[in-house]
């Protein structure tokens, strides 16, 4: 059985935990807590360019998941290899994530805010839906997967689930000390960043961490939806 973990992100893409809980992530491990990333899919429509085939895209952007994971310290990183835009919220996908939880049994879980109005990549709203759903009752309940227990999966209880991409903020986390490796982190998903045709990424993304602080003493932060589960 693997050591436990002390947190778990869920990710429907590769660079979505970046982009939503890098900072975090880094002071996290910094502190020693040991962080598992799950993703969802690989993220084989994530281009404009018709000259990449989807197999080749999915290999390139989890090898750029591996190496932002490793600029953060996060221990594992496990891909459902789900299709991109093609997360559906199914029993095979919601047992997969139980899986995960009661394989590494986290004590906090960090994932996409599936309440989230409007805009909003459909991927995510499944995958916050899916990992909900998963964390109570199923990853809780004895009988909800026999199979799972005769594997030696016994049911687990997440303390804490935190909302990234959230409009329904109540908890501030200060990156001030670790938003260079959240930059780091994110300048390895190549793919991605000539996608969004960012000028000045350092900048873009200072900004867009400091409106996320507003209100706190700290100058740039990263945001969250915080549920704690009584059980």
């Amino acid at each position: 059985m693997l050591n436990r973990s002390e947190v778990m992100v869920i990710s429907a893409h590769p660079d979505d935990s970046e982009f939503g809980a890098a900072g975090s992530v880094a002071k996290w491990t910094r502190e020693g807590k040991r962080v598992v990333y799950v993703v969802c899919t690989s993220g084989d429509k994530g281009t404009d360019s018709p000259d990449i085939p989807p197999q080749q895209l999915a290999k390139i952007r989890e090898k750029e998941q591996k190496e932002a994971a490793a600029v953060l310290g996060v221990s594992d990183v496990v891909f459902l290899r789900y299709p991109d835009q093609g997360l559906e919220d199914r029993s095979d996908f919601r047992k997969a994530i139980v899986r995960q939880i009661r394989t590494y049994k986290p004590d906090v879980i960090v994932t996409s805010d599936p309440y989230r109005r409007y805009i909003w990549h459909r991927d995510h709203r499944i995958t916050g839906q899916v990992v909900l759903d998963a964390v109570y009752p199923y990853a809780r309940d004895l009988l909800a997967y026999p199979d799972l227990i005769e594997e030696g999966l016994m049911p687990h209880k997440v303390k804490k689930i935190l909302f990234f991409g959230t409009e329904d903020v109540n908890l501030r986390i200060d990156i001030t000390e670790t938003f260079h490796l959240k930059l780091e982190a994110l300048r390895c998903h190549k793919s991605q960043i000539i996608q969004l045709g960012i000028p000045d990424l350092e900048k873009w993304l200072w900004q867009r961490c400091q409106k996320m602080a507003e209100g706190e003493y700290f100058e740039i932060a990263e945001a969250f939806h915080q549920v704690e589960l009584a059980y």
